[in-house]
């Protein structure tokens, strides 16, 4: 195994992880439990830091894999790409004035936008593992490149 398998291996795992811990935190939520949900959401959002944290040095530093499926799936990889990359940064964002509006006891605000947050994560995490499973599991082999070489397959 090699750095360019491992690294986004560990980093899904870290997008996994947050997501299980988010769900546990919006269960405690649900049931009262104020102090365990900070507890689970700080978890979750600390998980979500290190993928960010490994992702992006691994983007700085070894680039970003290439589909390396069939053309015919190219166009509908590249859109799906793109749509998660969106629904990260939305979700990134989303859950860092989350992170703010629950820490800053901002209540009204942090209630408001929760569950919106949390669905636009859950649907991060679930596309974050497809595009591991499209890379690294199904169509193994893609070349490693820079970051728009790898969305846009471009040499």
């Amino acid at each position: 195994m090699d750095i360019y398998f491992v690294l986004p291996t560990i980093s899904t795992s870290f997008i996994v992880l947050s997501a299980i811990l988010m769900s546990i935190g919006i269960f405690h939520i649900k049931k009262g439990n104020v102090q365990t949900h900070e507890k689970f959401m700080t978890l979750a959002a600390w998980s979500a830091l290190l993928f960010f944290i490994i992702y992006v040095s691994k983007t700085i530093f070894l680039g970003n894999t290439q589909f390396g499926g069939p053309e015919s799936l190219e166009l509908y990889y590249v859109i799906f790409l793109v749509s998660h990359i969106i629904l990260a940064t939305t979700g990134g964002i989303f859950g860092g004035v989350q992170v703010y509006t629950g820490k800053k006891n901002k209540l009204r605000q942090h209630r408001k936008f929760g569950m919106t947050a949390a669905t636009i994560w859950f649907f991060t995490a679930v596309t974050g593992i497809m595009v591991y499973i499209i890379l690294y599991i199904l169509y193994p082999g893609g070349e490693t490149t820079g970051l728009w070489n790898a969305i846009f397959h471009q040499n």
